[in-house]
Formats: structure tokens, C-alpha cells, sequence
């Protein structure tokens, strides 16, 4: 089967971009789709690189006041309708006693865990002492976007999370993480146990400060199988949303490898499901219904345009590149119809993005017609 758009007029009043996101995360009528980007404030960004030139990534993370500017910059410059605090998931793992460091090579945490005994020297920590300049930035940005604003906390996924405290660092491979999972899985599940339980406490404060909604990034779920993610990630982050239950907010869960997992990602209690690029939101749509409301997927490639914005490569930044900007961000929309739907990438902006096809990106998000989409045999 494949999708075929039906016009379906909404007479929907213009919201509030809070009320609109709400709504969508939801699955009720908007009157546009919800646009944002992940990693939508950092190195693409020019406002973005001048603060980093005087401040290391760490200090702007654990600075309220340089968090809340550089997390309101794409609000300003590129009017998405939501607003993510700028941190850092590997905060909680600092948080939990081990030492952080983010030169330009990518983080690196110091002692990583590799048996039982590395899991015992891990600690709680009060999120409202420990972690306070996160729900601090929070209060910041809801104070200057005002009350119609979504902001939306976050933290890493238990899995993923997992995996860098295991690995210590990063650059694709968890080979380390894995063979834990095989030969140590009671470890695994008390790792995963301890940081569900770190992560929801983490949560609640950012969502006391004034998170609206909350992601989890489950960065490395495609590196599961089916019956892995069922026996270890799935508890974990149930954990974390059954904890969240009776709580204002929405919850959003990301899965990059969600086509593999679509089935178990809607059972982990999330109220949004956002699917990578691989995913066809179509095909997640028939699968999942409406018991969950989707978040994606374009391709973050897409919006880069060309491979630099160079004279051998003019197509980067340029009307032609937009104009393909535009017709993915359509095509996105048009495969559910724009309900329940948040516009988004199917993974973070990519550092060398034109500022122009972003801006493109979210233009062609609140401009997209909202139609419900119907089943029509593949033959037709």
C-alpha cells in the first residue's frame, strides 16, 4: 500500500507554536505542521561560532546565560517553533562520577566502565545541585521566548548512554559495549537500571524548570537486534517514561535504526516517536497508526546543498539547493499528511549546512498544505 493525499481542510484558529507542538505531539488537528531541527544551535550557525570563540563547549553548556543565547539563536534566525536547550548527554555521565572532557577530537570520559565494580563506583546525584545549570539555562530561555515558546529538555537514552561510558569515546564503534552485552548482560542491566533511574530524576528537574516536552536520543538502537532492544533497552527507557507519568510534558523518544524497532519503540511509553532518514514515515504510519504521534525524517545530506559552499560548488546555499530543500520537507509531510507529525531531520544538522536551506527547511514546514493521507492499492 501506499499513501495518496486526500485535501482535508482544517478550520483550525492559528495556535500558539507551543500550543501547536503540544497538539501535534498529541496527534490532535493543528493548523500547521510543528517545525524544528536537532542540533538546530551549533557549528552551522555564525552566531553560533562567534561565542564559540571565546568560550570552550563545556563552559557554554554549564553557563545558563551563554546556554540560553546560543539554544535561542535558531528560534531567532531560522523561526522554528521550538526551542532545545543547549547541553550535552554525556552530562549525566559527568553528573554520575565520571570526569568529561570535549576537546575538538569529541568527548571523552575518563574511567569507563567495563565490569560490575565500574557500575558500583558510578553515584547518584541531585540533578537540582549537581546538574542545576541546565534547569537554570531552561528558566532563561523560557523567560525571553515567553510563555508561547516550547522548550524542549533532554538526555541520552539509557543504551546510549551506556555505550559511552563504556566505550570512554566514540567515533562509531562500540565493539566494547557489545561484547559487555553478551558476556556481562547482568552488568548491562544494572548500568541500564542505574542510569534510567539517574535520567529520570535529571528529567524532572529540566521539566520543573519549564520543559514542555523532553527527547531521549537513542543514538545507538539500530546497533541492537530486535530481541536485544527488547530485553534491554526497552525496560530501561520504559522506566524512564513511566516515571515521567502524570508529568506536563510531552515525550519524545529517537531511534537512529528505528525501522527496526518501530513495533517496540511504541511500546516504551514515548508520546512521539522521531524516526531516522532510513525510516519511511509511510510505512511507520500503517505500522504504528495513531497510538503515536511521528517526529522526522529528512535527510540531514539534503540540506547541505553541496558538498562546501565553494566556487566549484555553487549549488550550496543556492535557490536550486533550497528548492530540493523544499521539495523533501514536502515529500515528509506529505507521507502522513501532517498530522500527528513534527517536522524534523532524521538526524542532527550537519556542521557545513547553509544557513539559507535551513532556513528553507522550516519555511517549507509552515507552508505545507495539511492534507489527510488515505491507502490506495501500489498499483494505482
Amino acid at each position: 500500500m501506499s499513501p495518496a493525499l486526500n485535501s482535508l481542510p482544517l478550520n483550525i484558529p492559528a495556535l500558539t507554536s507551543k500550543d501547536r507542538f503540544l497538539r501535534a505531539c498529541r496527534f490532535e488537528p493543528v493548523d500547521r505542521v510543528p517545525v524544528w531541527i536537532m542540533r538546530q544551535a551549533g557549528r552551522y550557525l555564525p552566531e553560533y561560532q562567534a561565542v564559540r570563540a571565546n568560550h570552550s563547549f563545556l563552559e557554554i553548556c554549564k553557563t545558563p546565560e551563554l546556554a540560553a543565547e546560543v539554544s535561542l539563536q535558531p528560534y531567532r534566525i531560522l523561526g522554528v517553533d521550538a526551542i532545545i536547550v543547549f547541553s550535552d548527554i554525556l552530562i549525566v555521565a559527568e553528573a554520575m562520577g565520571m570526569p568529561l572532557d570535549v576537546p575538538d577530537s569529541g568527548p571523552v570520559l575518563s574511567n569507563p566502565v567495563r565490569d560490575a565494580a565500574g557500575v558500583r563506583d558510578l553515584r547518584d546525584f541531585d540533578p537540582d545541585r549537581d546538574t542545576k545549570f541546565v534547569g537554570d539555562a531552561i528558566r532563561a530561555i523560557c523567560k525571553q521566548a515567553g510563555p508561547d515558546v516550547p522548550v524542549i529538555g533532554f538526555a541520552a537514552a539509557p543504551w546510549t548512554l551506556a555505550c559511552y561510558m563504556i566505550e570512554g569515546r566514540t567515533r562509531g564503534d562500540i565493539s566494547h559495549a557489545k561484547r559487555m552485552l553478551r558476556e556481562q548482560p547482568h552488568v548491562v542491566r544494572g548500568l541500564l537500571d542505574l542510569i534510567a533511574r539517574a535520567t529520570a530524576e535529571y528529567l524532572k528537574s529540566q521539566i520543573a524548570a519549564g520543559a514542555s516536552a523532553i527527547q531521549l536520543f537513542d543514538t545507538w538502537a539500530g546497533e541492537l537486534s530486535p530481541s536485544e532492544y527488547h530485553a534491554f533497552e526497552l525496560p530501561a527507557t520504559q522506566q524512564i517514561f513511566e516515571s515521567l507519568r502524570g508529568l506536563p510534558v510531552a515525550k519524545i523518544l529517537f531511534a537512529k535504526g528505528s525501522a527496526t524497532h518501530l513495533e517496540s519503540l511504541a511500546k516504551s511509553g514515548a508520546d512521539v516517536i522521531s524516526v531516522d532518514w532510513n525510516t519511511d514515515l509511510a510505512e511507520a504510519r500503517r505500522k504504528l497508526g495513531r497510538q503515536v504521534a511521528l517526529q522526522g525524517n529528512v535527510d540531514p545530506a539534503i540540506l547541505l546543498g553541496a558538498e562546501s559552499p565553494s566556487a566549484e560548488s555553487p549549488d550550496a546555499g543556492s535557490p536550486g539547493a533550497q528548492s530540493k530543500v523544499r521539495l523533501a520537507a514536502a515529500a515528509a509531510i506529505a507521507k502522513t499528511g501532517g498530522l500527528g507529525h513534527i517536522l524534523n531531520l532524521g538526524h542532527g544538522i550537519l556542521p557545513g549546512t547553509p544557513v539559507k536551506n535551513a532556513k528553507a527547511f522550516v519555511e517549507a514546514g509552515h507552508e505545507a498544505v495539511l492534507s489527510e493521507p488515505v491507502e490506495v492499492d501500489k498499483a494505482d
